[in-house]
């Protein structure tokens, strides 16, 4: 047998990754699909506008994490219990509505805060930068104004924040739903992702209706949910009540744990020279490892050790030169990007990115060769609220055509960047888009061709940089559709999710902007009542300014890091790994996860995530063999129930105490 034909053996249609079908097998969808939207929903949406927006975006601020998927459990249970108090109950769908509604927050929590950082931070000063942001982006006169977004010179970019959101909004709900309906109804993709998060809205469904109980009588999905929110509840009084209250009350934050994590860097660097180190010590990371897949954390680890290896070599032999001793996470990591890893980086990326289109290629021609044809399959739900194709194209025409006409405005219709825009609208977007979703489908993955927003707007030949803040019609909506296969999981019809987010998005745009207003109004941001905003965004803001001096005129870092040797080393090591991986039958998940790490991997996650994975492998699942895959997903949202409670009281206790102390008599 020569080695194409060993190849040909190796990669049957009919491999199976055990791994995949644990988390595919986990629950099944209904036959038919009920009504979500209901009048809990219109209540739940003043309720996340007016309580969980603030707190989200304070936490944010303070630690980095927001409340997370914590905002969308505390809701969820919020409501069951009113609804237990009416006598009335909430079905799967409906629940589903809320766990959704809350979690837009996660997405409409940065708004202008961090732009009024970026337009006056260090960065844009030592680039030159600080006069060159459009009345659009940020007023240019921002220390002369009062600390607020509410103001006649913030109107131009509200504006073109509330244009992008809005038809964002429509392109990305109807769009992503067009592709989940291919790849779920025509191809029949698995999505072996999709039950994760529905288990803990399952959890809490059995316990209304009094279902799912055991033999022994008791409720194990609801017994779960409880000691993951007992757990979330202790570790968020020590992680988040602590700094985010005697912040407020002392004028000086107090740290159990320090946030967003230890610093070991300058106690390594003699014997790990240009390497980061440090720990994380929040434990929803160890559960997150827990949750994913093991050889996605297995691969993650192992991207690690290769990083800790590597750094110090690539040190000696002159490719790290600008990092010193002495020099923390944040700069280390700024160093190494500028000198090799930006470059190192694009190149692994596009490896992923070609072999991702080379896995939706091959499964198309099996599929041929197989002889099936692209049918609706018999398994979907009726009732499930679906739209007619037309829309589908009417809405994406618009959109597109809409992101184009208000770019080409804001750049005097520069004929570079005009043409970078319509390939973005119509070629990329839907390419990109498609192949993703195909990915989401087979592995829960997703794909994106590295820095080719950047790359474009390079070779447009603008000048200024104008060009990095315009409403560009690019995106992937390929990652969504893993939302609408876990609605139709939970039998919640289509239609209940679009009429929902239609009539939380201006609530929660409204809020974004007052309470936002509001914070900002307490104290400049970043300061030391933020511990995450102040290690972190300094470090967001010299990668941004890096990128944006690309199209300008004088010298550009962007373009001095950007090294096609070293592109092409990444492109050549990723491509001969993920060749062998697959030639070899490697679990999908080791695959990407092996890859991605080869990049500058930070441990402060990386090792809380990897330590959780260990103990769920190597302790849980021999305990609780295939059941463990179904209880660690409802364990994981109780404890983000419990953080996230705990995170509510905390930022009423800061609010009540800043607005009285900010009274005047």
């Amino acid at each position: 047998m020569n080695l194409r034909d060993l190849f040909k053996s190796r990669r049957k249609a009919d491999h199976v990754d055990e791994e995949l079908e644990e988390f595919r097998a986990i629950m099944d969808a209904p036959e038919e699909c009920t009504e979500g939207f209901s009048v809990s929903s219109l209540v739940a949406c003043l309720f996340i506008g007016l309580v969980m927006v603030p707190g989200t975006m304070y936490m944010e601020l303070v630690a980095g994490m927001g409340m997370g998927g914590a905002s969308t459990w505390v809701t969820v249970l919020l409501f069951v219990e009113v609804a237990k108090r009416a006598n009335t109950t909430l079905n799967r769908a409906q629940l589903f509505i809320l766990f959704y509604l809350s979690g837009m927050v996660m997405g409409a929590t940065g708004g202008p805060l961090f732009t009024q950082y970026l337009v006056r931070s260090d960065a844009a000063v030592a680039y030159g930068l600080s006069t060159q942001f459009p009345n659009w982006v940020a007023p240019s006169n921002l220390d002369e104004l009062p600390r607020t977004f509410l103001h006649a010179a913030w109107m131009p970019a509200v504006g073109l924040m509330l244009f992008g959101s809005v038809f964002g909004m429509f392109t990305n709900m109807v769009l992503t739903y067009a592709l989940f309906k291919v790849v779920s109804d025509i191809e029949r993709l698995p999505f072996p992702m999709a039950p994760l998060a529905a288990q803990g809205i399952v959890a809490i469904s059995e316990q209304v209706e009094g279902t799912g109980a055991s033999k022994a009588g008791t409720n194990v999905r609801w017994r779960l949910f409880c000691m993951g929110a007992g757990l979330g509840l202790i570790f968020g009084v020590l992680y988040m009540v602590v700094p985010v209250v005697s912040g407020a009350l002392l004028g000086q934050t107090v740290m159990v744990f320090p946030i967003p994590f230890v610093e070991f860097t300058q106690y390594t660097q003699k014997v790990l020279p240009a390497v980061a180190t440090g720990l994380s010590w929040d434990i929803g990371g160890m559960i997150g490892g827990m949750v994913m897949p093991w050889f996605a954390m297995l691969g993650s680890f192992i991207g690690l050790v290769v990083t800790i290896i590597a750094n110090p070599i690539l040190h000696a032999y002159g490719q790290l030169p600008t990092w010193q001793e002495g020099h923390n996470t944040v700069l280390t990591l700024f160093d190494n990007n500028i000198d090799f890893y930006f470059s190192f980086g694009i190149g692994v990326s596009l490896a992923i990115a070609i072999y991702g289109f080379f896995t939706v290629w091959r499964a198309v021609r099996e599929r041929k060769r197989a002889g099936s044809a692209p049918v609706r399959p018999e398994g979907v739900p009726k009732n499930r609220g679906d739209i007619r194709w037309r829309w589908v194209f009417i809405t994406y025409l618009v959109g597109t055509a809409a992101y184009i006409f208000v770019s080409g405005l804001l750049i005097d219709w520069h004929p570079g960047v005009m043409i970078v825009l319509f390939f973005f609208g119509f070629v990329y977007t839907p390419i990109i888009s498609y192949v993703t979703a195909k990915l989401e489908g087979l592995a829960g993955e997703a794909v994106e061709i590295p820095f080719i927003r950047e790359l474009s707007f390079i070779l447009s030949g603008y000048k200024g940089i104008a060009i990095w803040f315009l409403p560009v019609p690019k995106a992937n909506y390929g990652g969504g559709t893993v939302f609408y296969k876990q609605a139709e999981l939970l039998g919640c019809r289509f239609t209940s999710i679009w009429k929902s987010q239609i009539i939380l998005f201006p609530i929660i745009f409204i809020c974004m902007l007052l309470f936002g207003s509001f914070i900002w109004g307490l104290g400049e941001i970043p300061s030391g009542l933020y511990p995450y905003t102040a290690r972190m965004w300094p470090l967001g803001a010299k990668n941004a300014c890096l990128m944006y001096t690309a199209t300008l005129d004088e010298f550009s870092p962007f373009r001095e890091a950007l090294v096609l040797w070293k592109v092409l080393l990444g492109l050549s090591i990723g491509g001969v790994l993920l060749i062998a991986f697959d030639f070899f039958a490697a679990p999908i998940m080791l695959l990407f996860g092996v890859v991605r790490g080869l990049g500058q991997t930070m441990p402060h996650g990386v090792i809380p995530n990897f330590i959780g994975a260990l103990i769920g492998k190597f302790y849980f699942q021999k305990k609780y063999g295939r059941e463990w895959r179904k209880m660690i997903p409802i364990f994981a949202a109780g404890f983000g129930v419990g953080g996230g409670l705990i995170s509510v009281v905390a930022v009423g206790i800061v609010f009540l105490s800043k607005a009285i102390t900010t009274v005047e008599y």
